[in-house]
Protein backbone atom coordinates (compact mmCIF):
# COMPACT_ATOMS: atom_id res chain seq x y z
CA UNK A 1 0.00 0.00 0.00
CA UNK A 2 1.02 3.34 -0.74
CA UNK A 3 2.85 5.66 1.98
CA UNK A 4 1.01 8.68 3.83
CA UNK A 5 1.73 12.11 3.52
CA UNK A 6 2.45 13.64 7.41
CA UNK A 7 3.42 16.75 9.40
CA UNK A 8 3.39 17.15 12.96
CA UNK A 9 2.24 20.23 14.73
CA UNK A 10 3.56 21.11 17.80
CA UNK A 11 6.46 19.70 19.95
CA UNK A 12 5.63 20.97 23.19
CA UNK A 13 3.99 17.63 24.88
CA UNK A 14 6.07 15.22 26.59
CA UNK A 15 6.05 12.30 24.66
CA UNK A 16 6.61 14.38 21.49
CA UNK A 17 10.51 13.31 20.46
CA UNK A 18 9.75 9.67 21.07
CA UNK A 19 6.49 10.07 19.12
CA UNK A 20 8.31 12.03 16.44
CA UNK A 21 11.03 9.66 16.06
CA UNK A 22 8.68 6.69 15.79
CA UNK A 23 6.85 7.81 12.70
CA UNK A 24 9.97 9.07 11.09
CA UNK A 25 11.19 5.51 11.60
CA UNK A 26 8.40 3.96 9.90
CA UNK A 27 9.84 5.02 5.95
CA UNK A 28 7.60 2.07 4.92
CA UNK A 29 4.81 3.80 6.19
CA UNK A 30 5.07 7.95 6.35
CA UNK A 31 6.31 10.34 3.86
CA UNK A 32 7.42 13.42 6.48
CA UNK A 33 6.61 16.86 4.84
CA UNK A 34 7.39 19.16 7.67
CA UNK A 35 6.65 20.04 11.26
CA UNK A 36 5.41 23.31 12.30
CA UNK A 37 5.23 24.83 16.27
CA UNK A 38 2.32 26.76 16.12
CA UNK A 39 3.43 30.32 18.08
CA UNK A 40 1.05 29.57 21.28
CA UNK A 41 2.90 26.62 21.92
CA UNK A 42 5.12 26.16 24.82
CA UNK A 43 8.93 24.80 24.83
CA UNK A 44 9.61 22.25 27.21
CA UNK A 45 12.82 20.82 28.30
CA UNK A 46 12.60 17.10 26.33
CA UNK A 47 13.04 19.20 22.77
CA UNK A 48 13.47 21.89 21.51
CA UNK A 49 13.41 23.36 17.82
CA UNK A 50 17.21 22.93 17.21
CA UNK A 51 17.49 19.81 17.94
CA UNK A 52 18.86 17.56 15.29
CA UNK A 53 15.51 15.90 15.34
CA UNK A 54 14.38 18.23 12.31
CA UNK A 55 17.38 18.54 10.70
CA UNK A 56 16.03 16.90 7.59
CA UNK A 57 12.45 18.27 7.82
CA UNK A 58 10.64 20.85 6.49
CA UNK A 59 9.77 24.02 8.84
CA UNK A 60 6.36 24.97 7.42
CA UNK A 61 3.87 26.95 8.90
CA UNK A 62 0.32 25.68 11.04
CA UNK A 63 -1.49 27.26 7.70
CA UNK A 64 0.31 25.67 5.53
CA UNK A 65 0.10 22.55 7.05
CA UNK A 66 -3.70 22.59 7.30
CA UNK A 67 -3.89 23.78 3.37
CA UNK A 68 -1.56 21.39 2.00
CA UNK A 69 -4.27 18.95 0.17
CA UNK A 70 -1.59 16.59 0.20
CA UNK A 71 -1.23 16.24 3.64
CA UNK A 72 -3.28 13.19 4.62
CA UNK A 73 -2.60 13.25 8.24
CA UNK A 74 -1.03 15.24 10.87
CA UNK A 75 0.35 14.35 14.30
CA UNK A 76 -0.57 16.96 17.17
CA UNK A 77 2.16 17.09 19.60
CA UNK A 78 1.89 20.65 21.07
CA UNK A 79 1.39 21.87 25.01
CA UNK A 80 -1.31 19.63 26.93
CA UNK A 81 -3.39 22.43 26.58
CA UNK A 82 -3.25 23.11 23.45
CA UNK A 83 -4.15 19.58 21.76
CA UNK A 84 -7.76 19.82 21.34
CA UNK A 85 -7.85 23.29 19.48
CA UNK A 86 -5.04 22.01 17.27
CA UNK A 87 -6.97 19.15 15.91
CA UNK A 88 -9.91 20.32 15.68
CA UNK A 89 -8.34 22.65 13.30
CA UNK A 90 -6.83 20.04 11.86
CA UNK A 91 -10.25 17.91 12.00
CA UNK A 92 -11.97 21.10 10.33
CA UNK A 93 -9.10 20.80 7.13
CA UNK A 94 -10.04 17.34 6.66
CA UNK A 95 -7.13 15.31 7.67
CA UNK A 96 -7.04 12.55 9.67
CA UNK A 97 -5.27 12.94 13.33
CA UNK A 98 -2.99 11.68 15.80
CA UNK A 99 -3.61 13.49 18.77
CA UNK A 100 -1.30 13.07 21.94
CA UNK A 101 -3.24 12.24 25.01
CA UNK A 102 -5.57 13.21 26.58
CA UNK A 103 -7.28 16.42 25.72
CA UNK A 104 -7.73 20.34 26.80
CA UNK A 105 -9.90 20.28 29.58
CA UNK A 106 -12.84 21.24 27.98
CA UNK A 107 -15.72 19.06 27.30
CA UNK A 108 -17.08 20.67 24.95
CA UNK A 109 -14.27 22.10 23.25
CA UNK A 110 -13.75 18.29 22.84
CA UNK A 111 -17.16 17.60 21.89
CA UNK A 112 -16.46 20.07 18.82
CA UNK A 113 -13.58 17.82 17.73
CA UNK A 114 -14.99 14.62 17.84
CA UNK A 115 -18.37 15.88 16.23
CA UNK A 116 -16.14 17.03 13.28
CA UNK A 117 -14.32 14.03 13.38
CA UNK A 118 -17.86 12.06 12.66
CA UNK A 119 -19.11 15.00 10.21
CA UNK A 120 -15.83 14.44 8.01
CA UNK A 121 -15.57 10.31 8.27
CA UNK A 122 -11.44 11.22 9.37
CA UNK A 123 -9.91 9.04 11.91
CA UNK A 124 -8.57 10.32 14.93
CA UNK A 125 -6.14 8.12 17.36
CA UNK A 126 -5.20 9.34 20.58
CA UNK A 127 -1.77 8.38 22.80
CA UNK A 128 -3.28 6.02 25.13
CA UNK A 129 0.19 3.72 24.22
CA UNK A 130 -0.88 1.18 27.01
CA UNK A 131 -4.01 -0.04 24.95
CA UNK A 132 -1.59 -1.53 22.32
CA UNK A 133 0.83 -3.13 24.70
CA UNK A 134 0.26 -7.13 23.71
CA UNK A 135 -0.39 -7.94 27.11
CA UNK A 136 -3.13 -5.47 27.79
CA UNK A 137 -4.64 -6.92 24.08
CA UNK A 138 -3.69 -10.57 25.19
CA UNK A 139 -5.80 -9.62 28.56
CA UNK A 140 -9.04 -7.88 27.54
CA UNK A 141 -9.13 -11.14 24.91
CA UNK A 142 -9.01 -12.94 27.85
CA UNK A 143 -11.72 -11.33 29.59
CA UNK A 144 -13.79 -11.35 26.28
CA UNK A 145 -13.56 -15.02 26.37
CA UNK A 146 -14.80 -15.87 30.01
CA UNK A 147 -11.17 -16.70 31.29
CA UNK A 148 -11.27 -14.54 34.23
CA UNK A 149 -14.75 -14.79 34.98
CA UNK A 150 -16.92 -11.84 36.15
CA UNK A 151 -14.62 -8.77 36.67
CA UNK A 152 -14.80 -7.62 40.33
CA UNK A 153 -12.17 -5.20 40.37
CA UNK A 154 -9.17 -3.19 37.86
CA UNK A 155 -6.43 -1.67 39.96
CA UNK A 156 -4.29 0.55 37.75
CA UNK A 157 -1.15 2.89 39.23
CA UNK A 158 1.19 4.95 37.28
CA UNK A 159 3.89 6.48 39.47
CA UNK A 160 6.71 8.39 39.16
CA UNK A 161 9.59 11.13 41.30
CA UNK A 162 8.95 14.55 39.37
CA UNK A 163 11.05 18.12 40.27
CA UNK A 164 9.45 20.81 42.03
CA UNK A 165 9.48 22.72 38.20
CA UNK A 166 7.44 19.45 36.54
CA UNK A 167 5.23 19.19 39.78
CA UNK A 168 4.22 23.24 40.09
CA UNK A 169 3.21 22.90 36.04
CA UNK A 170 0.81 20.14 37.13
CA UNK A 171 -1.06 23.15 38.39
CA UNK A 172 -2.18 24.48 34.69
CA UNK A 173 -4.66 21.48 35.02
CA UNK A 174 -7.31 20.27 37.34
CA UNK A 175 -6.44 17.48 39.03
CA UNK A 176 -2.74 17.54 38.24
CA UNK A 177 -1.47 14.27 37.96
CA UNK A 178 -4.80 12.62 37.03
CA UNK A 179 -4.76 14.87 34.29
CA UNK A 180 -1.03 14.17 33.50
CA UNK A 181 -0.82 10.51 33.62
CA UNK A 182 -3.91 9.05 35.54
CA UNK A 183 -5.78 9.15 32.40
CA UNK A 184 -3.90 6.16 30.99
CA UNK A 185 -5.25 4.31 33.71
CA UNK A 186 -8.91 5.87 33.38
CA UNK A 187 -8.59 4.43 29.81
CA UNK A 188 -7.98 1.05 30.84
CA UNK A 189 -10.61 0.99 33.56
CA UNK A 190 -12.79 2.24 30.86
CA UNK A 191 -12.29 -0.10 27.99
CA UNK A 192 -11.68 -3.38 30.48
CA UNK A 193 -15.42 -2.55 32.57
CA UNK A 194 -17.09 -0.04 30.78
CA UNK A 195 -18.71 3.30 31.71
CA UNK A 196 -18.61 3.30 36.04
CA UNK A 197 -21.81 4.07 38.25
CA UNK A 198 -20.25 6.41 39.92
CA UNK A 199 -16.18 8.18 39.57
CA UNK A 200 -15.15 9.68 43.04
CA UNK A 201 -11.74 11.96 42.66
CA UNK A 202 -9.26 11.82 45.89
CA UNK A 203 -6.56 14.09 44.57
CA UNK A 204 -4.07 16.12 46.46
CA UNK A 205 -0.97 17.84 47.14
CA UNK A 206 1.92 16.43 49.33
CA UNK A 207 3.06 19.62 49.77
CA UNK A 208 6.34 18.79 48.98
CA UNK A 209 9.09 21.30 48.22
CA UNK A 210 6.19 23.80 48.55
CA UNK A 211 3.85 22.69 45.44
CA UNK A 212 0.75 23.41 45.75
CA UNK A 213 -0.27 21.16 42.47
CA UNK A 214 -2.18 18.42 43.00
CA UNK A 215 0.63 15.58 42.47
CA UNK A 216 -0.67 12.87 43.68
CA UNK A 217 -4.13 11.43 41.86
CA UNK A 218 -6.61 9.13 43.42
CA UNK A 219 -9.69 8.33 41.74
CA UNK A 220 -12.42 5.35 42.52
CA UNK A 221 -14.67 3.87 39.95
CA UNK A 222 -17.61 2.13 41.62
CA UNK A 223 -19.39 -0.98 39.32
CA UNK A 224 -22.64 -3.10 40.16
CA UNK A 225 -19.98 -6.04 41.28
CA UNK A 226 -16.79 -3.90 42.64
CA UNK A 227 -14.78 -1.01 43.15
CA UNK A 228 -11.83 -0.34 40.88
CA UNK A 229 -9.34 2.50 41.22
CA UNK A 230 -6.43 5.04 39.48
CA UNK A 231 -3.62 5.77 41.36
CA UNK A 232 -0.93 7.84 39.94
CA UNK A 233 1.91 10.14 41.91
CA UNK A 234 4.58 12.39 41.29
CA UNK A 235 6.25 12.33 44.53
CA UNK A 236 7.15 8.14 44.65
CA UNK A 237 10.50 6.53 44.98
CA UNK A 238 10.52 3.64 43.13
CA UNK A 239 6.68 4.26 41.34
CA UNK A 240 8.35 3.47 37.88
CA UNK A 241 9.38 -0.20 39.16
CA UNK A 242 5.21 -0.17 40.39
CA UNK A 243 3.34 0.85 37.89
CA UNK A 244 1.39 -1.46 37.33
CA UNK A 245 -2.64 -3.12 36.02
CA UNK A 246 -4.29 -5.31 38.01
CA UNK A 247 -7.27 -7.03 36.66
CA UNK A 248 -9.10 -9.39 39.41
CA UNK A 249 -12.02 -11.70 38.31
CA UNK A 250 -14.04 -14.91 39.78
CA UNK A 251 -11.56 -17.15 37.89
CA UNK A 252 -8.35 -15.80 37.44
CA UNK A 253 -6.18 -12.37 38.43
CA UNK A 254 -3.99 -11.10 35.95
CA UNK A 255 -1.15 -8.72 37.02
CA UNK A 256 0.87 -6.66 34.56
CA UNK A 257 4.21 -5.67 36.90
CA UNK A 258 6.03 -3.66 36.26
CA UNK A 259 3.97 -2.31 33.61
CA UNK A 260 7.18 -0.93 31.88
CA UNK A 261 11.03 -1.50 33.30
CA UNK A 262 13.95 -1.35 31.51
CA UNK A 263 16.92 -4.46 30.89
CA UNK A 264 19.69 -3.64 28.57
CA UNK A 265 18.06 -0.48 27.16
CA UNK A 266 15.36 -2.77 26.29
CA UNK A 267 11.69 -1.95 27.57
CA UNK A 268 9.81 -4.94 28.66
CA UNK A 269 6.00 -5.95 30.83
CA UNK A 270 5.96 -8.55 33.04
CA UNK A 271 2.68 -10.60 33.93
CA UNK A 272 1.84 -13.05 36.55
CA UNK A 273 -1.20 -15.20 36.27
CA UNK A 274 -2.87 -16.50 39.42
CA UNK A 275 -5.44 -19.24 38.69
CA UNK A 276 -4.81 -21.82 41.40
CA UNK A 277 -6.74 -21.50 44.85
CA UNK A 278 -3.79 -21.91 47.12
CA UNK A 279 -2.57 -19.21 49.28
CA UNK A 280 1.12 -19.37 48.62
CA UNK A 281 0.96 -19.97 44.87
CA UNK A 282 3.13 -17.34 43.04
CA UNK A 283 1.17 -17.46 39.97
CA UNK A 284 2.61 -17.89 36.08
CA UNK A 285 4.77 -15.52 34.78
CA UNK A 286 5.64 -14.61 31.49
CA UNK A 287 7.59 -11.15 30.13
CA UNK A 288 7.63 -9.52 26.74
CA UNK A 289 10.00 -7.15 25.42
CA UNK A 290 8.36 -3.91 23.56
CA UNK A 291 8.39 -0.07 22.41
CA UNK A 292 5.96 2.00 23.35
CA UNK A 293 5.24 3.87 20.21
CA UNK A 294 5.91 2.04 17.49
CA UNK A 295 2.76 -0.08 17.53
CA UNK A 296 0.58 2.75 18.02
CA UNK A 297 2.27 4.68 14.64
CA UNK A 298 1.63 1.33 12.97
CA UNK A 299 -1.98 1.34 13.87
CA UNK A 300 -2.74 4.64 12.60
CA UNK A 301 -1.43 3.78 9.26
CA UNK A 302 -3.64 0.32 9.18
CA UNK A 303 -6.78 2.80 10.64
CA UNK A 304 -6.51 5.02 7.70
CA UNK A 305 -5.62 2.53 5.44
CA UNK A 306 -9.72 1.25 6.35
CA UNK A 307 -9.25 -0.61 9.18
CA UNK A 308 -11.94 -0.30 11.74
CA UNK A 309 -10.18 1.33 14.99
CA UNK A 310 -12.28 0.08 18.05
CA UNK A 311 -11.30 3.42 20.13
CA UNK A 312 -14.61 4.93 18.18
CA UNK A 313 -14.81 8.96 18.13
CA UNK A 314 -18.20 8.30 21.04
CA UNK A 315 -15.38 6.12 22.98
CA UNK A 316 -12.90 9.12 23.26
CA UNK A 317 -15.60 11.59 24.24
CA UNK A 318 -17.03 9.18 27.06
CA UNK A 319 -13.15 8.62 27.97
CA UNK A 320 -12.91 12.17 28.07
CA UNK A 321 -15.87 12.68 30.41
CA UNK A 322 -14.61 10.17 32.90
CA UNK A 323 -10.99 11.36 32.87
CA UNK A 324 -12.25 15.16 33.63
CA UNK A 325 -14.84 13.57 36.67
CA UNK A 326 -11.39 11.49 38.06
CA UNK A 327 -9.58 14.90 37.58
CA UNK A 328 -12.49 16.28 40.02
CA UNK A 329 -14.96 18.33 37.16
Amino acid sequence: MSKIKIAFIGIGHDHAKPNILSFKNHTDLYDVIGYCIPEDDEPQPYLSPDDKLFEDMKKLTLEEVLNDSSIEAVVIEAVDKKLTKLALMAAKAGKHIFMDKPGSGSLEEFSELIFEVKRQGTVLETGYMYRYNPFVAELKEQIKKGELGDIIAVEAQMNCIHPVEKRNWLADYKGGMMHFLGCHLVDLIFSIQGAPEKVTAYNRSSGIGGVSADDIGFAVFEYKNGVSFAKTSAVEYGGFDRRNLTVVGTKKTVELCPFEQYEEGKMFTEKTEYSVWDWTNRGEKSKIYLDRYDTMTGYLYKYIKGEENPFTPDYELELYGLVLAACGK
